[in-house]
């Protein structure tokens, strides 16, 4: 008699062993892949869904068209200061009232407010009261007249300016300065100037600082004496100030309108390529216009500085979407 201890057959890739009492197949090879299959499958999944939340999609003309600002992370200088609020002033310096030497009444007048005159310009004619006999009112210095208190026919009084003619190239730019804030502020100290129009700030300097101040505000006076360049400040006009009381140079610093919150974290939309990312920031010290950032991005890295919020909106939408 032969016992058949064990037979093995080879089909394909199976392999068949018979013991007795047992038949097996390995498939090592077929769990193996299954394995990698559901690893990629689950791998996949995720990373999709981490793209969808950390990053968005922008084409350039979207951003262009979504107004959103793209600046470089970049060197910069963080100011102390305060803000003070003021008004545009004639320069008392060189600004003449011309008074009628002799009461009488106002034959002619030649000039009005707004016009510019030279030295020696005829301003009007007055018969004095005392003589009947006409003299003339000339403009003393060359410059604008800002004020005037005749008219044809009327009575002119030696005691009340007739004109007021003033020299517009400077102004005075008077601010207020509270209590609090007096213990801070020096004649020599820097400040910039927004006059209101949409244009460039105007730097300028502290020359006076009142020994006295206001019951009404209780406010001192500080001010400024500036160039009118292209007649561009008119006087009685309110403006406020950024008075620089120190400045401090930082590595790496983003435009405070770039940081936005997500989750309670502090980020800044880095952009690559044709997307922005969530980038995670720590942030250091702050002015008006920029902010420190400690760590997160480095010089020379792009964002979203203005109108960065509508980058949020978009990742909020591709979360939104990506849940769904």
């Amino acid at each position: 008699a032969v016992v058949v201890a064990g037979v093995a057959l080879v089909t394909g890739i199976g392999v068949y062993a018979s013991i007795p009492g047992k038949i097996a197949m390995s498939t090592g090879n077929d769990t193996s892949q299954k394995g990698r299959g559901e690893d990629h499958d689950a791998s996949g999944h995720q990373e999709g869904g981490h793209q969808n939340e950390n990053s968005v999609e922008m084409s350039d003309a979207k951003v262009a068209a979504s107004g959103i600002e793209i600046l470089s992370a970049q060197q910069a200088t963080l100011h102390d200061s305060i803000i003070l609020n003021g008004i545009l002033q004639p320069n008392q310096e060189t600004l003449v009232q011309v008074t009628p030497r002799f009461s009488g009444v106002v034959r002619e007048i030649k000039k009005r407010i707004g016009d510019v005159v030279e030295k020696g310009d005829l301003l009007a004619k007055i018969e004095s009261n005392q003589s009947l006999t006409v003299y003339e009112l000339r403009a003393p210095i060359s410059g604008t007249v800002i004020d005037r208190q005749v008219a044809l026919g009327e009575y002119a009084s030696e005691q009340k300016p007739a004109f007021i003619v003033a020299d517009v190239s400077t102004v005075w730019v008077d601010l207020s300065v509270y209590r609090r804030d007096l213990p801070r502020v020096r004649v020599g100290d820097r400040i910039l100037i927004d006059v209101g129009d949409g244009g460039k700030p105007i730097d300028a300097d502290v020359s006076y600082i009142s020994p006295v101040g206001s019951s009404d505000t209780q406010t001192a006076l500080a001010r400024a004496v500036i160039r009118n360049e292209g007649m561009r400040l008119r006087t009685g006009l309110f403006v406020s100030a950024r008075l620089i009381l120190s400045a401090r140079q930082v590595p790496v610093a983003v435009k405070t309108s770039a940081i936005q919150t997500i989750e309670n974290r502090s980020v800044v939309f880095v952009r690559l390529g044709e997307r922005f990312e969530i980038r995670d920031v720590s942030l250091g010290s702050r002015d008006s216009e920029h902010v420190e950032v400690m760590s997160g991005m480095r010089d020379g890295d792009k964002y979203a500085a203005g109108n960065s919020f509508v980058v949020k909106a978009e990742i909020a939408k591709g979360t939104a979407t990506h849940e769904h």
